[in-house]
């Protein structure tokens, strides 16, 4: 009886300070305006990072680039002779796709041809754009900052999160 005694005062004991309230730690307050400063801040430094991986790419592989208001940069290493390009066309590219680190991501050699029209959404922003500047034919290289390709999640699949992407393309004419 005595052990019964005991024991149910040791868990009377335990119980109360298990249920006493612990003082929570107050939380820092974060405004509005600091939030997007801090945001603003971090993308800013991405942004140079990137910059500077492109810069040293170009530098490094003895490239001319145009780089257009986006920040998209290309370079026509064959012009073609067929007409140019607009949003509304559906073009064909043979092409690889590399990290900006040099990894092959894909391939029309192993992934087919890719295929699409112009404009309408189905492929990367910057290499919808780059579309605008070349014609049937031209044989380009292209480099395309993560904010114009998968941003920062990648496709789920092959390209990385926050992946610079470098193209080279041929625009194949359509029959």
């Amino acid at each position: 009886m005595k052990r019964l005694i005991k024991y149910m005062i040791f868990c009377m004991l335990l119980a109360m300070f298990a249920c006493e309230e612990q003082p929570q730690k107050q939380l820092p307050t974060v405004t509005k305006d600091e939030m997007k400063s801090s945001m603003e801040k971090a993308n800013r430094y991405l942004m140079n990072e990137e910059e500077e991986d492109i810069a040293n790419y170009i530098q490094r592989h003895g490239l001319e680039m145009t780089a257009t208001g986006t920040g998209l940069r290309y370079q026509i290493i064959k012009p073609g002779s067929g007409a140019s390009l607009a949003k509304g066309q559906k073009v064909t590219l043979e092409y690889e796709l590399h990290s900006i680190a040099g990894d092959l991501l894909y391939s029309s050699e192993k992934d087919g041809l890719k295929s699409f029209v112009i404009g309408d959404g189905t492929v990367e922003s910057g290499l919808d754009e780059v579309m605008t500047y070349l014609h049937y034919g031209d044989v380009a290289k292209v480099i395309i900052p993560f904010h114009l390709a998968y941003g920062l999640h990648g496709d789920d699949d092959r390209i990385p999160e926050y992946a610079t992407l470098v193209y080279t393309i041929k625009i194949i004419e359509n029959q």
